[in-house]
């Protein structure tokens, strides 16, 4: 099928060849532009001179694997990246996400289900980049302006992953009120995954050790037990 001006361009990372000529097909027939990937270096580079609107990466990669890769691609990029794993795999699931990953498709998986996963993270990122202030936020110390992607806390520059980045900011917009876990995962991550509260949980921590002067005891971002987050002034 001929791709539309405008096209879908996702980035599709397997060192199968079967498996990758049989995605690449099935995503070009549905409308998409497709570039491929063989390894985990390949596709940091690719990443970064294709600018893709999706990347989809096997977490069984060479040369750099799939987790290693994602984290490389999260330095620079908030691309959305839907992980490709075996059933196995649980420990690389959730460090993969952790680490930056927006969602996964276990192995064997259906086509019609993959196809569905590609569509849906592709109309939330619209959502998301539709949805997103672009006004500076200011909380006490703390500053975040969503139009330059900077965080400053107490005068000094504070680099945030993307995932870290939007959490807070959903935290700071919704300041003095309590943001249930099932609300971060809807506006953050965008799908019921499994280990979804250890997922969000690693991300406060990491949040807290970069804006609290006390990490243990947090002034900013409060547990609220059984409920969710809190960010106070």
């Amino acid at each position: 099928m001929p791709q539309a001006a405008g096209a879908k361009k996702i980035l599709v990372v397997d060192d199968e060849s079967a498996i990758l000529q049989t995605l690449r097909f099935n995503l070009e027939k549905s409308g998409y532009l497709v570039a491929t990937a063989g390894d985990g270096r390949s596709a940091v580079a690719l990443a970064t001179t294709e600018r893709p609107d999706l990347v989809i990466m096997d977490i069984m990669l060479p040369v750099l694997d799939g987790v290693e890769a994602c984290k490389e691609i999260r330095k620079t990029s908030g691309v959305p990246i839907i992980m490709l794993t075996a059933k196995d795999q649980e420990i690389d699931k959730v460090l993969a996400l952790e680490l930056g990953a927006d969602d996964y498709v276990t192995k064997p998986f259906s086509l019609h289900e993959f196809l569905a996963r590609v569509r849906a993270r592709l109309r939330r990122q619209e959502g998301n980049a539709d949805a997103l202030r672009t006004d500076a936020i200011a909380a006490g110390d703390i500053i975040l302006d969503p139009s330059r992607q900077s965080l400053t806390v107490r005068g000094n520059a504070v680099a945030l992953a993307p995932k870290e980045f939007s959490l807070l900011q959903v935290l700071m917009e919704n300041r003095g009120r309590v943001v249930t876990r099932q609300m971060l995962l809807d506006k953050v991550w965008g799908y019921d995954f499994e280990g979804e509260h250890q997922t969000i949980s690693v991300h406060v921590r990491w949040l807290r050790e970069k804006i609290e002067t006390d990490p243990n005891n947090p002034r900013h971002i409060i547990t609220i037990r059984s409920r969710g987050y809190m960010f106070r002034e």
